[in-house]
């Protein structure tokens, strides 16, 4: 069985570049913001996931930028729990007059399905938000311990193999990017690692620092600076092509595992909200984008810029939701 989370070559340069020849296409959005008479206060930017993750990363190098265009202040606000579904949930459930915007993970395409696979009822649908715009997408890279005696992705299957369910990963919550990019390896590699879920991305690689894990993936976002520092070592990224910032760290596919995923960042609101509010977000994001507070914010964090309009990106979420969900339904029920 082939797990396919996303099947884009996307890269730093030619990707950002081609991204913003791409939005002259929608630069004809009407512009409705004074006409609707939106916004008049603050928004509020609601990240699912504790400080330090790919969201919240996202999220705090898109506020400034935002808040400029919008003449409004955009504060951020994290409410972290279940793999980013209960900060999901509160959005979808939220006044759907513009002034609460999700800033969510690929995994909120797939958690109602994950609860209902865990014959749970979902804490929202995902009919319940309408897509605004993507704004990135990054590989995940496997790390280790610097004192890790694995040196390669082979070592660690190696060692896997070896003793089943011995080795210990930590991840954001079950079913989250963590999580489904790890189980896609584990699938193709025929070996059994065992979960230990924490509330965010961001817990979840000072797990691994602590030691409390023996590996994890991370956004390059995230796993960087702990790479750079030499508190933790690379052994493998789960995109198409390797990172140019770790060119000497194979993909999944390289290493052997015909596995494949990318963990994106993407804007909603709640459904209902108001035509002319919806189309003065999107105007004001194909504003925000391009300025040198975002553009540069993006290239010093090494996030791959993948903006698209609502239109692209409900198609693109789509797809990703169909892959994903045949990883979940493999995964199975989890208590």
């Amino acid at each position: 069985m082939k797990f396919f989370a996303s099947t884009r070559s996307a890269w730093p340069r030619r990707l950002f570049l081609s991204t913003l020849a791409g939005l002259s296409l929608t630069a004809g959005l009407p512009a409705l913001a004074q006409d609707a008479g939106f916004p008049v206060g603050p928004i509020t930017l609601l990240v699912p996931n504790p400080p330090g993750g790919a969201s919240d990363i996202n999220a705090r190098i898109l506020v400034e930028p935002w808040s400029a265009v919008l003449k409004q202040p955009v504060v951020v606000v994290n409410r972290p729990g279940m793999g980013g579904a209960i900060g999901a949930a509160q959005v979808a459930k939220a006044k759907p007059d513009g002034y609460t915007v999700l800033m969510a993970l690929s995994s909120v395409v797939v958690a109602p399905e994950a609860e209902k696979v865990s014959g749970r009822k979902p804490l929202y649908e995902l009919e319940q938000l309408e897509p605004l715009a993507l704004i990135s997408s990054d590989p995940m890279v496997v790390l280790v311990r610097a004192d890790s005696p694995w040196r390669t992705l082979a070592d660690l299957v190696k060692a896997a193999r070896d003793k089943p369910g011995a080795i210990n990963y930590s991840s954001s919550g079950n079913f989250g990017p963590i999580h489904l990019s790890v189980e896609m390896l584990a699938h193709q590699a025929g070996i059994k690692l065992t979960q230990v879920p924490f509330n965010g991305g961001g817990p979840s690689l000072l797990a691994l620092l602590g030691g409390q894990v023996e590996m994890t993936t991370a956004a390059p976002a995230v796993a960087l600076a702990q790479i750079q520092s030499g508190k933790v070592r690379p052994l493998a990224t789960s995109g198409v092509k390797r990172l140019p910032m770790l060119p000497d760290v194979p993909t999944y596919r390289e290493a052997g595992f015909d596995a494949e995923f990318h963990i994106w960042a993407g804007l909603y609101v709640p459904a209902g909200t108001p035509r002319p509010v919806v189309m003065a977000l999107r105007e004001s994001l194909q504003k925000a984008v391009r300025a040198p507070a975002f553009t540069g914010g993006m290239q010093k964090q090494s996030i791959i810029f993948d903006y698209r309009d609502a239109p692209d990106f409900t198609r693109f979420a789509e797809e990703d939701r169909v892959r994903m969900t045949r990883v979940v339904r493999a995964i199975g029920k989890i208590d």
